[in-house]
């Protein structure tokens, strides 16, 4: 982005806060590191990981000459109807989650789902519920030459 921005350019992009900032996501692992050491490994690298964190994002976009870096936080509402609602969007092998669900097999992914739902559920009846997401927005210009 740097390359192809001139100077003096805006460089925006916005990423989102996996650690602490998606409700769901933290619900699934969560639920899935009590049930399997791969998927607490598999938390910890993504919640852990420097790009996951405002101050390592701050920091990659300095590394790559950027000034005026700037970061702030944005929150919007997800809206499920139902659990599986929420739950199938996972099975489609996009992302971490994704990519971990593909790894097991059937008698695992049906505990996942059955403790996952639980938490979803909290004790109420299943139906829809309204879940917060955040992600950082991280701005900055690129210097003249």
């Amino acid at each position: 982005m740097v390359r192809v921005t001139r100077p003096g350019g805006v460089v925006a992009t916005v990423l989102w806060d996996f650690c602490g900032g998606l409700v769901y996501q933290r619900l699934f692992w969560e639920t899935a590191a009590v049930l399997d050491m791969s998927a607490a490994r598999a938390r910890d690298r993504l919640f852990s990981h420097p790009l996951s964190q405002p101050d390592g994002l701050a920091e990659l976009w300095k590394s790559a000459g950027l000034r005026d870096v700037e970061i702030a936080s944005l929150t919007i509402r997800m809206d499920y109807q139902s659990f599986d609602d929420i739950w199938e969007p996972l099975l489609g092998g996009q992302g971490p989650v994704g990519t971990f669900v593909q790894t097991l097999n059937a008698s695992s992914l049906a505990r996942l789902r059955s403790a996952v739902q639980s938490a979803y559920l909290s004790g109420r009846p299943d139906g829809a519920r309204s879940l917060t997401a955040t992600a950082w927005a991280v701005r900055a210009i690129r210097p003249a030459r």
